[in-house]
């Protein structure tokens, strides 16, 4: 299968070609190739201007990946394609130039609104065009491991690294790591949001539908790990991210098979619930705590 790159602006495009393309990587996954990459690259984001081009050399240089000046070119030449692109508000345009038919996966965050987040998804079923999001600490070994098949989760607590920059969108940058965590557990069904914030801490506290409450503790410490605290019926569940294997290993393991395929291991409506889970604790951070109810699907 020969997979597209769009958005060379973040390490995860050495670090997942490296684990599609060399057959002597320890970790790594058959079934795709990166065979060809759109640079891209945000001027509204820091993070992304300020690498673009060092990510672009590289793959360039250690892969051979050949590089596209369009987005239409690109798709045109793939079997699929991974949207990379670390500026989560450029997603929406640039899906409107790959949505035709051929899987996309769309690295994290899907989108940074839930005005966007609807639009990709309306797009998606018009054009029939598969699509999956998702963090790796979803499938990171110590996380998604934590609760035994069959456990009711009845709460969760799930905290991690959430720096607030000033030139992204809240907790979108780093907060969507353990809001994943948080929906992997808790499923669909958010109502309601709260972010307290404090200088070290937010501290955002979702209520389900069904009465059940789940918890995002985003830190801006020194040191920080990935982890949670799950609540079950059978017992309390503590888990915090290990580095092996390698959290782009385990994902990359299931976007090939959601390449190959076309079905998503996670439902869009809990992606959907993902983006307005953090969009709703954004304003309710803006409003000093205030209760937000999420946008609906």
């Amino acid at each position: 299968m020969k997979i597209g790159m769009v958005g060379l602006d973040t390490s995860h495009c050495p670090a997942f070609t490296g684990i599609l393309n060399d057959e002597k990587e320890e970790f790594y996954v058959p079934g795709g190739e990166v065979v060809g990459a759109y640079p891209g690259g945000s001027d509204l984001f820091s993070h992304s201007r300020n690498r673009v081009k060092g990510f672009t050399e590289r793959l360039a240089d250690e892969y051979g990946i050949a590089m596209y000046a369009s987005i239409p070119e690109l798709v045109r030449d793939v079997d699929a394609i991974l949207l990379e692109s670390v500026d989560g508000r450029q997603h929406l345009e640039q899906f409107k130039q790959m949505a035709v038919g051929k899987p996309v996966f769309i690295d994290k965050p899907f989108a940074t609104s839930t005005a966007d987040a609807r639009e990709i998804i309306r797009l998606a079923k018009e054009t029939n065009t598969p699509i999956m999001s998702s963090s790796s600490l979803r499938y990171s070994a110590g996380i998604s491991d934590v609760v035994a098949q069959g456990e009711q989760v009845v709460s969760c607590e799930a905290f991690g690294p959430a720096a607030i920059l000033d030139d992204y969108p809240g907790l979108f940058w780093y907060g969507i790591h353990s809001a994943e965590i948080l929906f992997s557990f808790m499923g669909t069904g958010c109502k309601a949001v709260r972010c307290i914030s404090y200088d070290d801490v937010d501290l955002v506290i979702g209520e389900w539908n069904d009465g059940r409450v789940g918890v995002v503790r985003g830190t801006r410490f020194a040191k920080g790990s990935f982890g949670c605290v799950v609540h079950t019926d059978a017992g309390v569940r503590c888990g915090l991210a290990q580095p092996r294997p390698p959290g782009y290993y385990c994902l990359l393991q299931r976007v090939i098979e959601f390449l190959e395929g076309g079905v998503s291991p996670v439902a869009i409506e809990e992606t959907f619930g993902i983006t307005a889970f953090l969009e709703a604790a954004d304003r309710s951070r803006e409003q000093g705590g205030k209760t937000v109810f999420p946008e609906p699907l």
